[in-house]
């Protein structure tokens, strides 16, 4: 159970930087507009780094063939539904401009079904 819990916070942090890695450019432009590509790349691998450093002992933690609940399966549908919720997330408090509408939060019910039908026996 412990494992298990300790799998998502690693992975839900992980997001979250991946989100700041991917997309920070885009949320703080103001900040980033003095910068060339190579250098918001660079920036954007930097802070991927520390994502790594957390998502790939969440993903050890968390897998079955190192003793933990998750099923390879279940690790990857997990995190595809922590990413869009942590994503989701940030952009709505960080892009006021962005709005979250119906579909997608249509899209994200479906990606709760796909995390209900990879669980079921």
């Amino acid at each position: 159970m412990l494992r298990g819990i300790y799998t998502i916070l690693l992975l839900v942090l992980s997001n979250a930087l991946m989100t700041l890695a991917w997309y920070g450019q885009i949320m703080f432009k103001s900040r980033f507009e003095r910068f060339g590509l190579i250098a918001i790349v660079l920036i954007s691998w930097g802070i991927a780094f520390f994502e790594y450093c957390l998502l790939v002992p969440a993903n050890r933690i968390g897998s079955a063939e190192f003793g933990g609940p998750f099923s390879i399966w279940q690790l990857k549908v997990i995190q595809e539904a922590i990413s869009l919720t942590v994503f989701s997330a940030i952009v709505m408090f960080a892009m006021k401009n962005e709005a979250l509408r119906w579909n997608h939060i249509a899209g994200f019910a479906c990606l709760v079904l796909a995390v209900w039908f990879i669980f079921k026996k």
